[in-house]
């Protein structure tokens, strides 16, 4: 049976709580929209699909390789935005500051290592962020309003988020959302400094 697969980072406990709080505010100013869960909440750095089990091996030894050569790194969650267009927003993210030249070399040694294993390069340019939500269906006028009046303003949800290893990672569909289990930590090999 093949495993849905992605390689992410796992946030850190102060970055999950900063979302926690950012998720209640979303939550009040759009009570109809469904949040992700804080606890699932990630970074994606490649997105995999369902794999066998050899698959799964190589995306593992990819990730396993990509870590043993980088250093740790910290971002920060910063502010609120859309993917889609204005009047029908398709996802709702927080946005990432701090080294994110780190983390785009990161993501780019791991693409390379995903595709010399056979995995197809993603046609989409990376754009990190963390998915709050996916809309399925358009929002109303008022309340595309609030999102954009939140996503215009400044966050309150700033925290810091170390970056010291990678995570594969599975991912179950449930009818009430979906489940993301690690699978493998993949700490980073060099040290900071």
């Amino acid at each position: 049976m093949a495993t849905r697969t992605f390689i992410a980072v796992e946030l850190s406990e102060e970055a999950r709580a900063a979302l926690r709080r950012e998720l209640a505010r979303l939550a009040r100013a759009l009570p109809s929209v469904r949040w992700a869960a804080p606890e699932s909440l990630h970074l994606t750095l490649a997105f995999l699909g369902g794999l066998d089990d050899d698959q799964l091996a190589e995306a593992t030894a990819a990730a396993e390789e990509t870590a043993a050569s980088a250093s740790p790194f910290t971002l920060r969650i910063e502010g609120l935005g859309t993917f889609g267009p204005p009047h029908a927003p398709r996802v709702v993210w927080a946005g990432l500051a701090g080294d994110l030249r780190a983390l785009t070399a990161v993501q780019g040694r791991l693409a390379r290592a995903l595709e010399a294993r056979g995995f197809p390069p993603d046609e989409r340019p990376f754009a990190p962020h963390i998915t709050l939500t996916r809309l399925k269906d358009r929002l109303a006028s008022d309340a595309l309003q609030r999102l954009a009046s939140l996503v215009g303003s400044p966050s309150p949800a700033k925290a810091p988020l170390p970056v010291h290893a990678l995570a594969v990672m599975k991912s179950d569909l449930l009818r009430s959302g979906a489940v993301y289990t690690r699978l493998r930590e993949c700490p980073f090999g060099r040290q900071a400094g």
